[in-house]
């Protein structure tokens, strides 16, 4: 697999936005470009559970991300729910693989459904369609039988759905290490080098 230097990241507003934010960090950290997509229901969840203050536009989000992380000069472009000139609305223009983290199901829902109402629905429904790499990374408990029906549905299409599960063989000491297990797994997915955590079998016992 070639090396991905651009990944689409949706931010939907299922709990869970910290896993985002480190996935978001670590892949600045790995010089990779990243579109990002933040739903208002994450910017929601985020003033309700984290102490991320993600601003309201696009433009402020863009600039705060690039900030926070430390970005080089158009690292991070961030676009709006309906901006339909963007990158990832078209497969001539779009990575080539997009993580929707956390994957709340109303956008599991739409994305099954190809519903494309806004951007984060429509860059997904490119992503399946010229059969690129979409990870889903859902973030409920328990799901239902519809919950259910729209993993299978999207797994069959291609699509990885990879839940926000974390293990505990590592040996967790805090919540970051926590985060970390899903997020290294997000990159692995990704065929991205990590460090956060050890494979099965290296140096767990």
């Amino acid at each position: 697999m070639d090396k991905i230097d651009r990944v689409s990241l949706a931010i939907t507003g299922a709990s869970g936005l910290q896993y985002a934010m480190r996935l978001l960090e670590c892949l600045v950290a790995q010089r990779v470009s990243v579109l990002v997509m933040i739903s208002k229901a994450a910017q929601v969840v985020a003033a309700a559970e984290t102490e991320f203050k993600i601003p309201g536009t696009p433009e402020a989000q863009e600039q705060y991300l690039s900030e926070l992380y430390k970005a080089q000069p158009g690292q991070i472009r961030v676009y709006g729910r309906e901006n339909w000139f963007a990158p990832v609305a078209s497969g001539s223009g779009a990575p080539s693989a997009m993580v929707v983290c956390p994957c709340s199901t109303g956008a599991l829902s739409a994305i099954a459904t190809g519903a494309s109402n806004n951007l984060i629905e429509r860059a997904a429904d490119v992503t399946l369609k010229e059969r690129r790499q979409l990870i889903l990374v859902p973030r409920e408990a328990p799901y239902s039988e519809i919950h259910l029906e729209h993993m299978l549905k999207l797994t069959r299409m291609g699509a990885v759905i990879l839940p926000a599960s974390p293990g505990f063989y590592h040996k967790p000491q805090s919540v970051d290490d926590m985060i970390d297990f899903i997020v290294a797994r997000v990159l692995s997915q990704l065929g991205l080098p990590q460090d956060l955590m050890p494979s099965w079998g290296a140096k767990l016992l």
